[in-house]
């Protein structure tokens, strides 16, 4: 019943820009803080930004800061990653993850996979 469904990833080249989107299902999504994170073959999955409940604070690694934006649109149950300035080391899978509180488990969606490439 619970559902997040990554999309906007694709292709793109160097300096480009892409805008993913996660779409929420299944529980009240604007009662919880979100995630984005990636993983690239052979890495370990990192946290690329945050964002609370009603959308500020926000927080990102340092890897990715300046560049993209993570915002969210409670009416529509969506969460969003605005990615900028693409370089080939952001190559990965972007997935949006629901993380744990005391009263729910976390829930992460399918991925939805960004290439940088010339």
């Amino acid at each position: 019943q619970e559902q997040l469904v990554e999309s906007g990833g694709g292709l793109v080249q160097p300096g480009g820009s892409l805008k993913l989107s996660c779409a929420a299902s299944g529980f009240n999504f604007g009662d919880y803080a979100m995630r984005w994170y990636r993983q690239a073959p052979g890495k370990e999955r990192e946290l690329v930004a945050h964002i609370t409940s009603g959308g500020t604070p926000t927080t990102y690694a340092d890897s990715v800061k300046g560049r993209f934006t993570i915002s969210r649109d409670n009416a529509k149950n969506t969460l969003y990653l605005q990615m900028n300035s693409l370089k080939p080391e952001d190559t990965a899978v972007y997935l949006c993850r629901r993380p744990r509180t005391p009263y729910r488990p976390d829930y992460w969606g399918q991925g939805t996979q960004v290439t940088v490439s010339s």
